[in-house]
């Protein structure tokens, strides 16, 4: 799981790499995750799906698509440190959304870590309020992010993982094509690419999208929606680090931001080591 999370962590960097707006890059990297699926389905699997699922699936890929328009216009408006950490308060929705979307009980362990989590965030708030909007986009992509993870978690035992992101990157897609299509906010030129652009938009979606995606959905036949989030909750410590090599000075910020960030890191820790001890007993 660590291993995807380190690749989800490239996704702000890549991100902030490609010279175009947050809805282009939301849409090429859609269809190119979806292009890499459809290939690998056809030639290992088969496509049978129920209608009813299909369709319950394809609207999860609204949320989807959701997710990554605010999570990319975060970075835009501010920079990756602070999208990236906005993306920690997903254990605090997780622990709300989930008991109530798949029918479960509470856990105290969850709800303070949660809090410590939210505790966090309000420390990286005070870092600087010139970032306040990119602050609200990452909130909000946070929760958009829990609620697709804990969705995903209602299919995983009845659709194969890869066609569960298949369909959803489909969704995602199909409904972003009909905004640029009405909206008239973008014309074709904005869909021109450079060449280094097209590099970077093949290993998001093909790597840090396609490939991670499905594996994220997979470990939750072994793993809790809430498990997930956590662990993808150390996604800011790649990141950060990732941004701070790359962009320098833009990235810098003040100390509260860190703390907030080692506070993250820590209830994330301290969640594995619970789960573990937790295991052992039984």
């Amino acid at each position: 799981m660590h291993f995807i999370v380190i690749l989800l962590g490239f996704t702000g960097v890549l991100g902030k790499l490609i010279d175009c707006g947050s809805t282009v890059l939301v849409w090429y990297r859609m269809l190119i995750a979806f292009v890499f699926l459809l290939a690998y389905i056809y030639f290992t699997s088969n496509f049978k799906i129920s209608k009813k699922n299909f369709i319950q699936i394809l609207g999860i890929g609204f949320v989807v698509a959701a997710h990554w328009l605010f999570f990319f216009e975060s970075i835009k408006v501010s920079n990756v440190s602070v999208a990236v950490v906005c993306m920690g308060t997903s254990s605090l929705f997780s622990t709300f959304l989930e008991p109530l979307i798949l029918k479960r009980k509470i856990k105290l362990r969850e709800f303070v870590l949660s809090v410590v989590v939210l505790f966090a965030i309000g420390l990286a708030l005070n870092a600087d309020f010139s970032y306040v909007l990119g602050f609200i986009y990452g909130i909000i992509a946070a929760f958009l992010a829990t609620l697709f993870t804990i969705l995903n978690a209602l299919y995983v035992n009845k659709v194969s993982s890869e066609k569960i992101t298949l369909i959803e990157m489909l969704g995602g897609f199909l409904i972003i094509s009909v905004y640029l299509l009405f909206s008239g906010e973008i014309t074709f030129s904005d869909l021109n690419l450079s060449t280094k652009d097209i590099v970077y938009l093949i290993i998001l979606g093909g790597v840090c999208t396609s490939f991670a995606f499905v594996i994220s959905v997979e470990v939750m036949k072994f793993l809790s929606p809430y498990n997930v989030i956590m662990a993808v909750n150390l996604e800011p410590v790649y990141s950060v680090l990732l941004a701070l090599f790359i962009f320098g000075e833009s990235e810098n910020m003040n100390l509260s931001f860190y703390i907030g960030g080692i506070l993250i890191i820590a209830a994330v820790s301290f969640d594995a080591y619970l789960k573990k001890n937790i295991k052992q007993k039984k």
